[in-house]
């Protein structure tokens, strides 16, 4: 099994800039996650993975958050998306993505989809 956390200082220096710049939404979700408010579990944001930067991960439920603007509507984005699931899958990785818009429009609707998932766990 190849390994999950990605050491390549290359990710991790952009993680971290992507921690101390986050958008609207992360701010927003994160908010929601920290200081494990979701179901008590973990999460951590920008977690280098597999040669990609996930934008929230809890180790203990195996689940990675990714919120999507615009831009993955695209067709290559789609694909790209298509092809970095299937990665963290195959790493036992479940991936639960929101579309930018709505974690804006109602964050509590999706924290009570994340807790519906990790009450699962």
């Amino acid at each position: 099994m190849p390994r999950r956390h990605d050491e390549t200082p290359r990710l991790r220096t952009f993680a971290r800039d992507m921690r101390r710049a986050p958008t609207d939404p992360e701010r927003k979700i994160w908010h929601l996650l920290r200081d494990r408010r979701c179901g008590g579990f973990k999460f951590r944001r920008q977690v280098p993975m597999a040669g990609y930067i996930l934008d929230f991960f809890c180790e203990q439920a195996s689940l990675a958050v990714e919120l999507d603007g615009e831009q993955h509507a695209e067709p290559d984005a789609l694909a790209y998306d298509q092809r970095r699931t299937a990665t963290l899958k195959d790493l036992g990785i479940h991936v639960l993505r929101f579309p930018d818009h709505e974690v804006l429009r109602d964050p509590e609707a999706v924290a009570k989809t994340l807790r519906m998932i990790t009450d699962g766990n």
